[in-house]
């Protein structure tokens, strides 16, 4: 079968119904309602991947840090080159005279990466952030 199209036919409620075609109208003129629950089945089945433990992930976590704050700059510093193996990219802007933001692009197992991102998020100094993973193996 490998990649051919296979039809089903789902039933559900008509406000559950009105309420996909209006995700399915905010994704874009590209996309029609197989296109979105293909979309939502691989979020799923990245979301249930990245969970397992052994799972090889890329992530890329997003902090907010005021620049001046104690010696932060050096604490992240610090954390990224202790996980070297597993740091692929850093990307720094200046968001003012005080804040930086940066991108750190992560590569490991799904726990390494998670508590090389909440070492840095639990840094004094950084003010917020979030990390977004996703599997490395190729989706449907």
């Amino acid at each position: 079968m490998g990649n051919d199209l296979v039809r089903f036919s789902v039933a559900m409620p008509e406000d559950l119904l009105m309420s996909f075609d209006a995700l399915v109208a905010k994704r874009g003129l590209a996309k029609n309602r197989s296109e979105v629950v293909r979309d939502l089945v691989r979020e799923a089945l990245v979301a249930q991947d990245i969970a397992e433990p052994g799972t090889e992930v890329m992530g890329t976590l997003t902090i907010v840090y005021h620049h001046h704050a104690s010696d932060v700059q050096e604490k992240l510093h610090e954390i990224q080159h202790l996980c070297y193996g597993s740091v692929i990219s850093t990307t720094h802007v200046h968001l003012n005279e005080e804040v930086c933001l940066e991108v750190i692009i992560l590569r490991g197992e799904t726990t390494l990466v998670r508590d090389i991102a909440n070492r840095i998020l639990g840094t004094k100094g950084v003010k917020n952030g979030g990390l977004v993973v996703t599997v490395t193996s190729e989706l449907s």
